[in-house]
């Protein structure tokens, strides 16, 4: 794009500084090309005529041609409305209006005819539309064609750019375009891709003829969008090869060899020893390791972290571990301790809790090397906490940390740390190569041998009764059982269970001393969460009463039930995290979806989809679907995603293809400087200027 594209909205015909203030305020359009890229959401086809008949059947707006049989005024000043008859062939349909009435009068004529556009709606026990668009009909009529129909503001509507209004405006801007618009494409992938051109493209998708030229210049505009976003990860990928070293560590090292040989508490599965592989071969390259790794819930994703931070050991260099809470942080301490306990590894845990005699000497034992691994939450991140020789950084759950936190790990030593990142929520292969398209993929889609499936059933709030007589048989099996609530305390706008009564209802039904239960929410003290989940742990309580706070880290092989109330209220993702929460020990385990009778469309799919599989991506690529890329990555990960008209969910085989052919021109073009490539260079060097660096860590 030209600078014609950067010229501010105001000097647009139409638009003036008044109307420019209320663009940028409703909408975010500030210049020529924002106002372009504001696309339309829906089209009406001007091009065809329904029938009077046919009015009970119609869903939308309408078009029809019909003869004005009859006007009349009704109403006093300022209810003062006007109606017309109008005909055709097949029916009679009356249009009212309420507002300008005498100025509507003038323009109409009994026994003319007219083509009227509008939604028609039951008014007085027959069929009506107010307030139509009407003009006189023409043979030259049909030429209308497409409608484009743009989402707009009633600030907006009320100065004059409601729909009709912005498409004045953007006809003014088209009238420039075929001569300001530059191709940003070069002409081997124009014919590659079998697309119209960049000006045809705006053309057609603001003032398409038929909706084919809608396709074509969806499709176009749709992989610039996408091609965009992916070269510029490739870039950001190569530019990091080339500038970032990276330690290298020769060896796995002798403490590696020892846990592997002797301590190592299950055999590998292939996965597994498939990424450790990857690892080993980013830390023999002299390059920075920016690592993505997925795996679902339970697949040993914490004990590949390990074998990967004593790859770091037996190199002398020390490693950390970050997570996103505290629960989790001193689940991965225990586990880890346990593990290692004989080997001559000091592993220390740094908290937001952790006091401050013991903050000094963690310090302390990092700055003298004295400690090897270091597993926390954000306290890692204080300018104060300085390791002797950090040479690798494992974030949990990273997409809980936002980017310029995670970047504070990067500056914790001269050359900075490798970084392995790790997900328990399966990403949909298209949308990794979106977000995460400038850092190596690993996937461990194993689980380890013995973890038998959960048996996952979804039931009404009328089955309570038998389901409290099914926790009690399972708790006298001498099992353990999570009751969990989307919601702390009582909320007035929604009708769902809530923690405190559902922890009064299950102490009443399950009483002492022969039930214990505890309760874990957010909002508690870190020191009363922990004395009550410990209690859990240890099996001094048989049912564990909480909201999401266990949906990560909490390993009780004990406990196999799983209940999840207002189970409707949960995103798949989420659901499937807490079911993995049980299944981990050697006994069939169970989780049951709670919900009230009416479900929407959306939440019976959802129920459905994790009676149907256990599948962590199976279950991340519904819930794309349902739910969108930016929902599911959260803000903060999306970070300069900005998609006007593509859609990852549905424009899957696009992504694809935009990222092949992204990897295909860096190769063969690293610095884009071949003459057919120039346009391309100078879109990509635009947009990496005006964006920060996201991708420096993860």
């Amino acid at each position: 794009m030209n600078d014609f594209f950067q010229t501010p909205i105001e000097f647009l015909k139409g638009v003036g500084p008044q109307r420019a203030e209320l663009l940028k305020k409703e909408l975010n359009i500030y210049t020529y090309k924002d106002l372009l890229y504001h696309f339309p959401f829906r089209y009406i086809n001007r091009s065809t005529y329904c029938l009077i008949k046919d009015v009970p059947y119609l869903e939308n707006s309408a078009q029809f041609k019909g003869t004005i049989t009859r006007i009349s005024e009704g109403g006093r000043g300022r209810a003062k409305n006007l109606s017309a008859l109008v005909e055709d062939e097949t029916g009679k349909l009356e249009l009212i209006w309420f507002q300008g009435a005498s100025w509507i009068k003038n323009s109409l004529k009994v026994g003319a005819s007219y083509q009227i556009f509008g939604k028609p709606k039951i008014y007085n026990n027959h069929w009506t539309i107010a307030h139509p668009e009407i003009t006189p009909w023409t043979t030259e009529a049909l030429s209308i064609g497409f409608q484009p129909v743009y989402s707009t503001t009633e600030k907006l509507t009320a100065n004059g750019l409601g729909s009709k209004g912005i498409e004045k405006i953007m006809q003014s801007l088209l009238q420039l375009v075929p001569t300001q618009c530059n191709e940003i494409l070069s002409l081997e992938i124009v014919n590659q891709l079998h697309c119209v051109s960049m000006v045809e493209a705006l053309l057609q998708i603001h003032a398409p003829a038929t909706e084919n030229q809608i396709a074509h210049a969806r499709y176009r505009l749709k992989f610039d969008e996408l091609f965009y976003l992916q070269l510029e990860m490739q870039i950001r990928k190569q530019v990091a090869a080339k500038k970032e070293r990276g330690f290298v560590f020769p060896a796995v090292g002798d403490v590696f060899n020892e846990f592997y040989t002797n301590h190592l508490p299950f055999q590998l599965t292939g996965a597994q020893k498939k990424v450790l592989k990857e690892i080993r071969k980013d830390f023999l390259l002299g390059k920075h390791m920016n690592r993505l790794l997925q795996g679902d819930v339970g697949s040993g994703k914490t004990l590949v972290a390990l074998l990967t931070a004593l790859i770091a050991m037996g190199n002398n260099f020390q490693a950390a571990l970050m997570a996103p809470t505290e629960i989790l942080a001193t689940q991965h301490y225990e586990t880890i301790s346990n593990l290692v306990e004989k080997l001559p590894i000091n592993v220390s845990l740094l908290t937001g809790s952790t006091k401050k005699s013991k903050r000094i000497h963690i310090h302390e034992g990092l700055e003298n090397g004295e400690i090897h691994l270091l597993i926390g939450t954000h306290a890692l991140l204080e300018n104060v906490v300085q390791f002797q020789n950090l040479g690798v950084v494992v974030i949990d759950e990273q997409h809980r940390f936002g980017v310029a936190q995670r970047a504070k790990m990067w500056r914790k030593n001269t050359v900075p740390p490798h970084v392995l990142i790790m997900t328990a929520t399966p990403i949909p292969r298209t949308l990794a190569m979106t977000f995460y398209g400038d850092l190596d993929v690993s996937v461990i889609d194993e689980l380890p041998p013995g973890r038998k499936p959960i048996s996952t059933t979804h039931r009404f709030e009328s089955h309570r009764l038998r389901l409290f007589e099914f926790m009690r048989e399972q708790i006298k099996l001498g099992r353990q059982i999570y009751v969990v609530y989307p919601l702390i305390k009582e909320s007035e706008k929604l009708d769902f269970a809530n923690l405190m009564d559902g922890y009064e209802a299950i102490t009443r039904s399950f009483p002492l001393p022969q039930y214990r239960v505890s309760m874990v929410h957010g909002q508690m003290k870190p020191e009363d969460k922990d004395f009550e989940m410990q209690r859990f742990i240890k099996g001094e309580t048989q049912i564990m009463v909480a909201t999401t706070v266990i949906e990560v880290g909490v390993n009780v092989p004990n406990a196999s039930v799983m209940i999840i109330e207002s189970a409707e209220r949960f995103g798949l993702s989420q659901l499937h995290q807490l079911r993995g929460r049980v299944g981990r020990g050697a006994e069939k385990s169970y989780c049951i979806l709670l919900t009230g009778n009416k479900l929407s469309k959306e939440a019976k799919l959802r129920m459905e989809t994790m009676e149907r599989t256990n599948d962590g991506f199976e279950i991340a690529e519904v819930d794309l679907k349902l739910r969108g890329p930016g929902d599911l990555m959260g803000t903060q990960q999306s970070g300069v995603l900005d998609l006007k008209i593509a859609d990852i969910s549905k424009d899957s085989q696009l992504v694809v293809l935009a990222r092949e052919i992204a990897i295909k021109l860096v190769e063969s073009d690293p610095d884009l400087s071949f003459p057919p490539n120039l346009p391309i260079r100078n879109e990509i060097s635009k947009i990496v200027k005006s964006k920060p660096n996201w991708g420096k860590i993860a």
